[in-house]
């Protein structure tokens, strides 16, 4: 049962020291506080962390949902014990909203679903924050558009989205008629994982519905007065859908602080990145220097300032979370942003002085 569940050759080959220790194979399929659900060689079974897992276990290593672990049977019950968490291929994950830890999302997924709706509360900035998230996880994202019957002009939303999407492709669907649906057959081949993540009410648990063909969660009303709909997804689970893939659903996330390195925040900003290597000085801080690729095309409209704001608030918010525990970074951060305020200042008097004469 096991390798419908994405257990493989190479899985096998890396599990054979475990395997001695008289240890079976199993993967995360739900969790509900203390308890872990999991399918093995044999079926579903219940799981719990083993005294010394759960006491040496860093923040991050206890198990989420997409997680292959090591356990092993007990005498007099049917829950198997928890010894051992396998290497992660990706995992996603977010700051936690009260501010906190990193709270992981997902592991050992292959594709990263950004789902939004076509409908009043598409927020392009939001899909941003989620396609760098996405990228810095491991998997590769694709940007789902739901309630597609819904829009009035849903082309004109879908071009929107294309441009911030950093080539990550983007499908537009209805998961109520079952239109645009056969649009990621690409990404649910059979052993294939894939994670749904958005914001309440953006039709996530409709989506997994529809192509599980069958009601698996509930689905809840959206508010007229917004376009916003209310949590119905409670939990995160792992779902085996009749073609062979896995889809993990996950509660709505409408706050989203975003871990990750520069290099998925210039993947995801690829045109804002291809202009700051176009400026005429190699530390330019696209203020007030001449020859800045940036300014001129924030001039020309080429670049809206909305993408301009977006990216300097995710810069900003990863210089943080890099420097949080490095006090020499933290004082060199002060010091650089002191310099762009005090530029920005003199830049709003000259314009000032401007207007007035």
């Amino acid at each position: 049962m096991i390798e419908l569940f994405g257990w493989s050759d190479a899985l096998r080959a890396s599990f054979a020291p475990q395997l001695e220790q008289g240890r079976m194979p199993a993967r995360v399929t739900a969790h509900h506080r203390g308890l872990w659900r999991v399918v093995t060689t044999d079926g579903e079974r219940n799981a719990r962390l083993s005294g010394r897992f759960a006491l040496d276990a860093a923040q991050g290593e206890h198990p989420v949902v997409g997680d292959w672990l090591a356990c092993i049977g007990q005498d007099g019950s049917d829950d198997l014990i928890v010894h051992a968490l396998l290497p992660r291929a990706s995992v996603f994950t977010r700051r936690a909203v009260s501010g906190g830890g990193v709270q992981f999302i997902a592991a050992n997924i292959d594709v990263v679903f950004l789902v939004a709706a076509l409908n009043g509360d598409l927020n392009l900035r939001r899909l941003e924050r989620y396609l760098v998230a996405a990228r810095e996880s491991g998997a590769a994202p694709v940007i789902v558009l739901t309630k597609s019957d819904l829009a009035e002009d849903a082309g004109a939303l879908v071009a929107e989205v294309e441009a911030i999407s950093g080539g990550a492709p983007v499908v537009a669907l209805s998961a109520r008629t079952g239109a645009g649906l056969d649009g990621l057959s690409p990404w649910l081949q059979p052993g294939q994982t894939a994670a749904l993540l958005g914001s309440s009410g953006a039709g996530k648990s409709t989506l997994l519905n529809a192509l599980a063909g069958t009601a698996l969660m509930d689905t809840g009303a959206i508010r007229a007065s917004d376009d916003r709909g209310r949590h119905t997804t409670t939990h995160r689970e792992l779902f085996r859908l009749p073609g062979g893939a896995l889809l993990i659903d996950t509660p709505g996330m409408r706050e989203f602080g975003v871990l990750a390195e520069d290099a998925a925040l210039e993947a995801s900003f690829a045109d804002v990145a291809e202009l700051m290597t176009q400026c005429r000085f190699g530390d330019c801080a696209h203020v007030t220097e001449p020859g800045c690729a940036v300014l001129a095309a924030l001039a020309d409209g080429s670049l809206s300032d909305e993408r301009w704001q977006a990216f300097l608030k995710l810069q900003k918010e990863l210089d943080f979370e890099a420097r949080r525990d490095d006090p020499k970074a933290q004082a060199e951060h002060r010091a650089h942003w002191k310099q762009i305020h005090k530029s920005q200042r003199a830049k709003n008097k000259f314009r000032a002085r401007s207007e007035d004469s």
